[in-house]
């Protein structure tokens, strides 16, 4: 049987070896700064190892501020917190948690739609590569950009890499934080681990009634409490999602007449979802008037801009 000091002393040096082989590695390529406004964080296998680079998004999501409906609390306190960080001023951490569906992520780009023009920036970061979350801040360090590092759908189990290098981040390094670098995320969990009943029996009561939780959950929370802002979403009411239904039909070219019309259909569609939530409605919006148009022979109006234009001279059949 293998001698297990044998064995680690081989992985111990296995990784210097890999840390002196990454340490020849060529840089990679600077990142151009004007190809888009939206990156995503990527690590890629060459033949000299694994790089990391930033992936321009060309084609973003269009949607606007305007078109979140029934979230006007979130929405104002990330409006305002962008709009400071975007003129200099300071600004938090973001962590918006609540239900599936409620316009968390949406929310976001719809910032970025808003003030890129004034030099907003967005880099999404998958929870694996948080460990690179140091390198990022270097990268962007000086830029006169402002920066959002988005963390979509954010959750951890115990012992995973990406939640120490989180905390240092948002608060815990001995260097101070980037003046143009914000870390927004997204969670359906509040303190984004798993809380489990176990870990309040280790709450310590006093002879007072004063309770002290225990160091598991102080640990959870150690971590979400870094974020400076915290937004809370909530499930929507019957008529809160009609009405975003009604907005998205509307954005199709569809009427009054025929939104009414709809109504039933998209109760039983949500029904058939379990949710009410906004991407339910957009969902529901999209099926409706795709089947629509395809009864009358159009194109929905939302779908038209898209739609490749006909070569001077000729008729579309």
């Amino acid at each position: 049987m293998p001698d297990p000091t044998k064995l680690e002393h081989l992985a111990d040096r296995a990784e210097a070896l890999i840390r002196r082989l990454e340490s020849l590695l060529p840089a990679p390529p600077a990142p151009d700064w004007s190809a888009a406004h939206a990156y995503r964080w990527r690590r890629r296998s060459t033949a000299l190892g694994v790089q990391a680079v930033l992936q321009p998004v060309r084609h973003l999501s269009p949607i606007r501020l305007s078109d979140l409906k029934h979230i006007d609390e979130q929405k104002q306190a990330i409006e305002q917190n962008t709009r400071q960080f975007v003129a200099g001023l300071p600004a938090n951490n973001v962590l918006l948690t609540g239900s599936r569906g409620t316009g968390k992520s949406s929310l976001i780009k719809a910032c970025l739609n808003a003030y890129a023009a004034r030099g907003l920036r967005l880099i999404e970061v998958d929870k694996d590569d948080l460990v690179d979350l140091p390198d990022i801040v270097e990268l962007v360090a000086g830029r006169p950009e402002r920066f959002i590092v988005f963390c979509d759908d954010l959750s951890f189990e115990e012992g995973e890499p990406g939640y120490k290098a989180l905390k240092v981040a948002l608060d815990g390094s001995v260097a101070a934080q980037s003046d143009n670098l914000l870390i927004y995320a997204t969670s359906n969990r509040r303190h984004l681990m798993p809380e489990y009943m176990r870990e309040n029996l280790d709450a310590k009561h006093q002879e007072d009634g004063e309770i002290h939780p225990g160091e598991t959950v102080e640990e959870k929370i150690s971590l979400s409490e870094r974020f400076g802002l915290w937004v809370s979403f909530y499930p929507f009411r019957q008529d809160d999602y009609l009405a975003i239904v009604s907005h998205w039909l509307s954005s199709f070219g569809c009427g009054e007449r025929e939104i009414d019309a709809a109504r039933a259909d998209a109760l039983r569609f949500a029904l058939e979802r379990g949710s009410r939530s906004g991407r339910v409605a957009w969902q529901f919006a999209k099926d409706w008037a795709g089947r629509r148009a395809r009864k009358a022979g159009t194109v929905p109006r939302a779908a038209a801009t898209a739609a490749p234009k006909s070569p001077r001279g000729r008729r579309r059949s």
